[in-house]
């Protein structure tokens, strides 16, 4: 049974959360999430970079 993905390297920016996780193949994603209720904005990126600026451009719409 595989491990379950494991996000470190966590930054929130406004109410997008940013973490750093490796999928399944060894290689290091990073995911930019927003926690506002009812937002549902979540993305999986290559970059660290890219995610936090899809991050600090995040704009609500709940």
């Amino acid at each position: 049974m595989p491990r379950p993905n494991r996000f470190y390297d966590l930054v929130r920016i406004g109410p997008v959360q940013v973490g750093s996780y490796n999928d399944g193949r060894g290689r290091t994603k990073h995911t930019a999430a927003c926690t506002a209720p009812k937002c549902g904005f979540s993305t999986d990126f290559r970059d660290r970079s890219a995610a936090e600026l899809s991050a600090r451009t995040h704009r609500c719409t709940a």
